[in-house]
């Protein structure tokens, strides 16, 4: 039998639903729409005059290798971010259910990364691997490697994948718990009589199961992938060296507020929010497919 809301006052639930759309009308609406007239207009450095160039923006964009290569330099961080975040996040969560003594102590300490602001865990990953004074740098120099993210492309893209991603193992961590803590624990103890490994159990009762809960963190892993990173690069390389860890939305930053190119960065951020999008939608039509809700 299925519950049902009744409100006594009938523009109750429209005021408790105001401070949410007000929010995103003045923080997201408002600012998209800006942003799209503005990729229309070539605008002084100076803000100072503008002028009508349609899709010019666009046109030139699309026809950059530079801006080219930054899309595809960010589907890779995307990519090995995101399942990079997602597979430890599932790792610690299955290990942390098994823990029956301290298992509060546990799952407080795994939880707390995700209260670091971006720019101070790029800020501690650059401790722990400048090429000077880093200790893990050490560490790596000792096998061989001549480590130098300051210096080299491949080094500093995989220290920003590195530190993003352990940003948002923790919140990953959380729901994945979540998930398998709601699998009832009847239907693995009945596999486990039945002789099936633990490999076993895991791909065929508890993967199908946590199928909701992980297409769920993927779209939200692949959004903070494009968006939220910006803190962690600006911080550990600002785009470097030479552009390696430049992003679209670094670039927006780049080319808006240091370049002072308005009217491309609008039409960056413009192109960038229908990428996310179509991303989100090509998700929700052919992964959720794959998802069992039952």
């Amino acid at each position: 039998m299925l519950k049902r809301v009744l409100f006594r006052n009938r523009w109750l639930p429209y005021a408790l639903l105001f401070p949410q759309l007000l929010i995103t009308l003045f923080f997201f609406i408002w600012p998209a729409s800006q942003a799209l007239v503005q990729s229309f207009y070539a605008t002084d450095p100076f803000g100072l005059s503008s002028r009508f160039v349609g899709f010019a923006e666009y046109t030139r964009l699309l026809a950059d290798p530079l801006y080219h290569n930054a899309v595809l330099r960010t589907l890779v961080f995307t990519f090995f971010t995101t399942s990079l975040a997602l597979a430890a996040g599932l790792f610690l969560a299955v290990y942390a259910d098994r823990v029956i003594r301290g298992q509060n102590t546990y799952r407080t300490l795994l939880i707390w990364p995700y209260a670091v602001a971006p720019a101070v865990a790029g800020v501690l990953w650059l401790f722990l691997f400048h090429p000077t004074y880093g200790a893990l740098a050490l560490v790596i120099r000792q096998t061989g490697v001549n480590w130098n993210p300051l210096l080299n492309g491949t080094h500093a893209m995989t220290l920003v994948i590195v530190a993003s991603a352990w940003k948002q193992v923790s919140y990953n961590f959380v729901f994945f718990l979540a998930g398998l803590q709601a699998i009832p624990r009847s239907l693995i103890e009945a596999a486990a009589i039945d002789g099936a490994s633990t490999f076993r159990r895991f791909w065929t009762i508890v993967f199908p199961l946590l199928s909701p809960t992980l297409f769920f963190l993927i779209v939200i892993n692949v959004v903070y992938s494009f968006f939220e990173t910006f803190g962690v690069i600006h911080a550990v390389t600002r785009g470097g060296p030479g552009g390696a860890t430049t992003i679209l939305v670094y670039k927006v930053y780049a080319d808006g507020f240091v370049g002072l190119d308005i009217g491309s960065s609008a039409a960056q951020s413009v192109i960038l929010m229908a990428l996310v999008i179509g991303l989100t939608m090509f998700q929700f039509r052919y992964l959720e497919r794959r998802v069992q809700y039952n």
